[in-house]
């Protein structure tokens, strides 16, 4: 009987470390002047274990200490201890997102920067600070692009995935294409990172893998979602943009990734009523070199 338990019990020890992780998240998420929407999202990460990432704009509308404390902390700060923020234009509109760097503490990374990197499962993830201005450039040479091409070396993972705040490619009306992080996005080919996530615009959209320059590029090119979807009201659509596949505006909802050792699925979760969803699965570049198996780790 003692083998058999033990046996039972060394099988679902296994199950359990198999499971591939998840990242969950959105952005442009916490409003106190209409807070159903994030506290809608914050339901949907109750019931989704894993990581959760934010894509800037996380306490509206100036990302006060206050603003943190009775917006964001009343939804989405339940998670706080498993979340991997990174920080939007509203949020600097404290005066260097002091704000959002006191609430989330070194999680943020370090105060004047706001980019980093961790390791989940055999994945290597960036956050970097696309409120270039404000973090001196993000073009080609910048110190946060330098940072990037060496973090990006140093971790050779078979999978990258990489988070910020203002999509390279949007049909959005409200803000469109933001060329100022295409060096970035640039950084991230050379390196044949995966795909791409930010908020901003407040919609879901994906896009075809592409370029920095939005060629198609099925082969090399990263896959993008903007996921603007967290709780803010939500925004109108533009000239609908090349190599977008597939977008929605009406629903609020977050998107869940889940990372396999060589492949990726996604899924958008609408929030209660909702009823748009995508899903689907890709598998990522073949990168020379790179080790096949990784671990849990921080930054």
């Amino acid at each position: 009987m003692k083998a058999i338990f033990a046996l039972v019990f060394l099988a679902a020890a296994s199950t359990a470390v198999a499971e591939d992780p998840v990242l969950v998240g959105a952005g442009d998420i916490a409003d106190c002047t209409q807070l159903e929407g994030a506290a809608k999202t914050a339901a949907l990460l109750d019931r989704v274990a894993g990581t959760v990432f934010t894509l800037g704009d996380n306490a509206y509308s100036s990302g006060t200490p206050q603003q943190f404390a009775d917006c964001y902390g009343k939804t989405w700060g339940r998670h706080k201890p498993r979340t991997r923020p990174a920080a939007g234009n509203h949020d600097y509109r404290t005066p260097y997102a002091s704000g959002y760097f006191a609430y989330f503490g070194a999680a943020a990374g370090e105060p004047g920067k706001g980019w980093y990197g961790y390791d989940v499962g055999a994945w290597h993830v960036v956050v970097l600070n696309s409120n270039c201005a404000e973090v001196g450039g993000c073009q080609r040479g910048s110190r946060q692009e330098k940072w990037l091409r060496e973090d990006l070396a140093a971790h050779p993972a078979p999978c990258v995935a990489a988070m910020w705040h203002h999509p390279r490619f949007s049909s959005g009306a409200e803000h469109g294409d933001d060329p100022t992080v295409r060096d970035l996005w640039t950084a991230l080919a050379d390196a044949g990172a995966d795909l791409v996530v930010a908020g901003h615009e407040h919609v879901y959209e994906r896009f075809a893998p592409q370029t920095a320059d939005g060629e198609a590029d099925p082969q090399h090119g990263l896959r993008a979602f903007t996921v603007g979807t967290g709780g803010r009201e939500l925004y109108a659509w533009g000239r609908i943009k090349p190599n977008s596949e597939i977008r929605d505006n009406k629903t609020f909802g977050v998107l869940k990734l889940t990372l396999h050792p060589d492949s990726y699925d996604w899924e958008f979760l609408p929030v209660e009523g909702g009823i748009f969803t995508d899903s689907g699965t890709a598998k990522c570049h073949v990168k020379a070199g790179a080790p096949r198996q990784g671990t849990e780790a921080g930054r």
